[in-house]
């Protein structure tokens, strides 16, 4: 196989989200008229939360400060007091009209999102950027208090926050609450007229598809003086499962998604395996992971993660059809379509025209302006399924089993029991040994239903 060094908006699910009988279309009606009543005040302004002040955050904040109407940041919450102020310094600076986040509204610790969400409650937009594990929690508060959302990804890091995202999925819907989740790929104009082309058959029915995320290592950072356990796993969270649900699901979750996309389907079990060979830091990640799924009609995907100094790299999606091939997704700008498998650039036969196109900004445009225009939108079935491949493919990988999607779907194993209640003085669900070193599945050992 060939592969190239550079490295339809949502597409139906295998089932449509939450069929809606007359009772809910009118109960939605109403809820429409409260939800333009309750953000649209005498400048339409609509207000913002940040909830999680790193990176990722910031820059959702930024994109959503970027699009059409007025908007406002009021409230900012995070674990920590430095990264809130470097967020907030840099988007006053940057949207010197649009920030208005006073020391009363900003909220530290992990109990802070609440205060942060009720600021701007109801109608407003929460921006749910911390560490996936808190995620199905941040959410639900947000639907509760009646705001539109905004997560980033992941959605969860195991089975029960999955089923928590669809549930509070299903009340936003009856509530006319709008949820975007981030997984921006499928808003990369470039990539959607792909997709298009894909499921149109160009290249006849899909047979196999690869996602791959394989670069240097994930970063870690020692325990600063002074710092509690917890608090150093939450910087962290990138190294600890119960945070972040593994390299598998934090960092291929996009390429994943798109490989499921193209195909138009969710797999229905998966096998695979995966270790811990040299990575020296203290943590719980497993260095590599190759997992295979099958989808319901017996085609595969193969999932391949590794993040070790020296090796090989590729960051993107191979797709094979019975009639040719395509190199796409997350990490390659320029996606192409291919006759044949050699993926030759004579070969070419579609590849994107259109203007350049900043998936993150679209993303947020397009939630924007279906609050605005009270527009049907909500990605949290989708966003769930999609984080749930990549939870399904680490039980699969760090059991050694094959895992069924019901399985997987249905399973009760909980990775931080009691998180709704922690404070930043609560001990994490995983504590190093006397050397220092935490808690590794073991394929064969480690029970993951």
């Amino acid at each position: 196989m060939s592969i190239p060094q550079d490295t339809r908006d949502q597409s139906a699910s295998r089932r449509e989200f939450l069929k809606q009988s007359s009772g809910v279309l009118a109960g939605a009606a109403l809820a429409s008229a409260i939800s333009a009543r309750a953000y649209a005040g005498e400048d339409n302004t609509i207000k913002l939360a940040l909830v999680g002040c790193g990176g990722r955050g910031t820059g959702a904040a930024e994109n959503a400060l970027s699009t059409q109407g007025p908007t406002r940041l009021v409230a900012m919450a995070d674990a920590f007091d430095d990264r809130l102020q470097a967020s907030l310094r840099h988007l006053s600076k940057k949207f010197p009209q649009q920030v208005d986040v006073p020391k009363e509204r900003q909220f530290l610790g992990i109990e802070g999102f609440t205060k942060a969400i009720d600021a701007i409650a109801p109608g407003g937009v929460a921006l749910l950027a911390t560490p996936p594990a808190f995620r199905p929690l941040h959410v639900e508060h947000a639907v509760n208090k009646g705001c539109h959302v905004f997560m980033e990804k992941a959605f969860a890091v195991d089975a029960p926050g999955v089923r928590r995202i669809l549930k509070a999925g299903q009340e936003a819907q009856t509530k006319n609450l709008k949820i975007a989740g981030g997984l921006m790929s499928r808003h990369s104009k470039p990539l959607e007229g792909a997709v298009e082309q894909l499921h149109q058959g160009l290249i006849g029915n899909l047979i196999t598809s690869w996602a791959y995320r394989v670069h240097g290592p994930v970063p870690f950072s020692n325990k600063r003086p002074g710092e509690n356990e917890l608090a150093h796993q939450i910087r962290n969270f990138h190294c600890f499962t119960w945070l972040n649900g593994s390299f598998l699901l934090d960092w291929l979750i996009h390429n994943l998604d798109v490989c499921c996309w193209c195909k138009d389907a969710w797999p229905v079990s998966a096998q695979g395996q995966g270790g811990r060979q040299v990575r020296p830091n203290p943590d719980q990640l497993f260095d590599h992971y190759a997992v295979e799924y099958h989808f319901p009609d017996g085609t595969r995907l193969f999932a391949q993660g590794r993040h070790m100094d020296n090796c090989w790299g590729f960051f993107g999606d191979v797709i094979h059809g019975a009639k040719g091939s395509a190199v796409l997704g997350e990490g390659v700008s320029n996606p192409r379509i291919f006759k044949g498998y050699a993926q030759r650039p004579g070969d070419i036969i579609w590849q994107y025209k259109g203007p350049p196109c900043n998936q993150y900004q679209v993303e947020h445009d397009r939630l924007f302006e279906a609050i605005r225009q009270d527009k049907p939108y909500n990605e949290a079935e989708r966003s769930a399924y999609a984080t749930l491949v990549g939870i399904l493919g680490r039980m699969a990988a760090e059991s050694g089993q094959l895992i069924t999607w019901n399985e997987a779907l249905t399973s009760n194993l909980d990775l931080a029991p009691g998180l709704d209640h922690y404070t930043m003085d609560s001990n994490p669900p995983v504590l190093p040994d006397d050397k220092g070193n935490y808690p590794v599945a073991v394929p064969g050992t480690t029970k993951v239903l």
